[in-house]
């Protein structure tokens, strides 16, 4: 299965030229991916302004992203800040091909040290998604640095697990490391798809990039709008988990 992480620049809370960003990034090639992924709050950026970008499930960001999955003919996963009455999360969304809402996930932890704790609530459920045989475990950024989630995940046997974010640069070897251990801890491949450019307070460099079960950095890329594509195959996290079974021995404390 081809998998695609799109890797670029947004402009700051401004939701229409995102779009057009992402429709030109998009349309350079023909699209054979089964599954794209999109960075953290991939319309607006990092914001804190909740209120004031926040939308129903079924509101424009969604029905941007229900056109760009039927269009391509992938699921995609993408980042939106979601409404619930006057409540507001950082949630990221699975759609369909045929453009139908899959999947949503809600950010378990939010960034306090940049105050996101103080404009979004945290999720409360961890979200096991599918694709054809595959099962993907969803997360956002800051969870990476918790590795009881995705144990969660590795106890469940998923075989992808997906971390979107907007990750500073000036931390970006944390972003990495995670990265590789999760994928390693978990055997199966993680799938890491950040942003780059700047917002009005830090700079992003991407380093988006894909491990498989055994911690092997497939494809990655630095400091440029990119679409990065790699092939993953189910029968390797089989293969994988079935020569060293160390999920089998997971006691959890």
């Amino acid at each position: 299965m081809k998998i695609g992480l799109i890797q670029y620049n947004p402009e700051w809370e401004d939701k229409l030229k995102n779009q057009e960003k992402l429709n030109y990034l998009l349309s350079q090639e023909k699209r054979e991916e089964s599954i794209l992924i999109f960075p953290e709050m991939t319309l607006t950026g990092f914001t804190m302004k909740a209120s004031s970008f926040a939308e129903a499930l079924n509101g424009e960001s969604f029905n941007y992203f229900s056109s760009v999955a039927e269009k391509n003919n992938a699921h995609v996963f993408a980042g939106i800040i979601e409404s619930a009455g006057s409540q507001f999360y950082n949630s990221l969304l699975h759609i369909d091909p045929k453009g139908k809402l899959k999947s949503v996930y809600r950010k378990i932890h939010p960034f306090s040290y940049s105050t996101e704790d103080k404009h979004y609530l945290k999720g409360k459920e961890t979200v096991i998604t599918n694709l054809n045989d595959w099962n993907i475990g969803l997360s956002i950024c800051y969870d990476l640095r918790f590795p009881e989630l995705y144990r969660y995940y590795g106890k469940a046997r998923t075989e992808l697990i997906i971390v979107i974010a907007n990750w500073p640069d000036t931390r970006i070897e944390h972003w990495r490391t995670l990265l590789k251990a999760r994928a390693i801890e978990n055997q199966c491949y993680v799938a890491g798809v950040n942003r780059v450019g700047n917002d009005p307070k830090l700079k992003y460099n991407g380093c988006s990039s894909l491990f498989d079960p055994m911690g092997k950095e497939i494809i990655s890329s630095s400091d440029k709008e990119t679409i990065l594509t790699a092939d993953i195959n189910i029968n390797y996290v089989k293969e994988v988990r079935a020569k060293l079974p160390f999920l089998n021995d997971i006691t959890l404390i």
